[in-house]
């Protein structure tokens, strides 16, 4: 067999091989230099408003620019920093906070916001706007990777319903919303089998929590009933039929139940996921049983061609042929690839 144990995702379009490769122990290296410990003070974490800093000091077309005296002075004065408790800290750790309370800023802005708040924990404007570019080519290259992760684990998968749960004040607070509806669906993951991928998001105008996710639900493994209902839309001004569960509506409060039928609504509901990475940062939620790979054999004859960086990836044919430790398994199908060894 020319190619053994390669790792092989759907991409979307096709299916994609990553040869197995031999390759020496790496080896230790010198332990990271701890960070250094900074003092700020506590305003300076909870109180930037990087809309007057932004609008003060950063010139759209030049985030690196240097910053005028009288800009300074205006900066310092708009940012009303008062020394009132010191806060023991990391150049990372106050990054991270920054980088969160700035994120819905522009990249140029929150470049500058970030700089402004931290210049003066280095020696110079440059140390200082070196620092603050690699980490958030830090950020940015981790948002890559888990954006292809999600994607990847999502196209292994048959996702059916596209599902939105919110809780009723009646039934549940925020905290006992999240821990009773986190059980529910490990307890549905490990008993019933399903898969599911979501997140945590708030309602833009009433900032009440619910779950958004995409679902693998097999029929006989539905609790409750499926019902239509008839309701108005406040967003759309409209009326609008939904599909709703018995049994998520008497527990946790509301629920809508969106059938996916093809590749095309399931590429929008995981776009809808997908913004609250880079958005919000939040996290994504995943099952317990989804992998970004399956393991198989790969013939020679089931290659189209090398692709990728350095063309280290194959392309595979439509139907090419699925073998574990050389016994042949089928063509790749939906049914083949639950048989097959999976990896992360």
């Amino acid at each position: 067999m020319p190619y053994k144990e390669t790792k092989v995702y759907y991409d979307g379009s096709h299916f994609i091989a990553i040869p197995k490769t031999t390759r020496p122990p790496r080896k230790r290296g010198r332990p990271k230099p701890s960070e250094e410990v900074i003092t700020v003070f506590k305003e300076i974490n909870a109180d930037i408003n990087a809309e007057k800093a932004t609008e003060i000091a950063c010139q759209e077309n030049s985030v690196d620019a240097q910053i005028s005296p009288i800009q300074e002075e205006n900066l310092e004065e708009t940012l009303s920093i008062q020394p009132k408790k010191l806060v023991k800290t990391t150049k990372k750790e106050l990054f991270e906070k920054l980088y969160t309370e700035h994120r819905g800023l522009s990249k140029s802005k929150l470049k500058s916001a970030i700089i402004i708040a931290m210049k003066e924990y280095f020696k110079t404007h440059d140390e200082a706007v070196a620092y603050v570019t690699t980490h958030l080519d830090r950020k940015r290259k981790n948002l890559i990777a888990r954006r292809v992760r999600c994607v990847r684990k999502a196209n292994l998968q048959e996702f059916n319903y596209f599902v939105t749960l919110t809780f009723d004040d009646k039934l549940h607070d925020e905290e006992s919303f999240v821990k009773g509806l986190k059980g529910c669906l490990k307890h549905f993951s490990n008993r019933k089998e399903w898969r599911y991928i979501g997140v945590w998001e708030r309602s833009p105008k009433n900032k009440r929590l619910h779950f958004h996710g995409i679902f693998s639900i097999a029929e006989d493994t539905m609790p409750g009933l499926l019902f239509e209902k008839s309701d108005y839309n406040t967003n759309t001004k409209k009326r609008q039929i939904t599909i709703q569960n018995t049994y998520f509506n008497a527990h946790f409060g509301r629920s809508d139940f969106s059938v996916i039928t093809g590749k095309n609504d399931l590429g929008e509901a995981l776009g809808y996921l997908l913004k609250y990475l880079e958005k919000t940062g939040e996290k994504i939620v995943y099952s317990k049983g989804l992998s970004q790979y399956f393991i198989s054999d790969i013939e020679d004859s089931d290659v189209v061609c090398r692709v990728g960086l350095e063309d280290k990836k194959l392309l595979l044919f439509d139907d090419f042929k699925c073998f574990d430790e050389g016994t042949h398994m089928g063509n790749v199908s939906s049914n083949t690839i639950k048989m097959m060894r999976k990896s992360n």
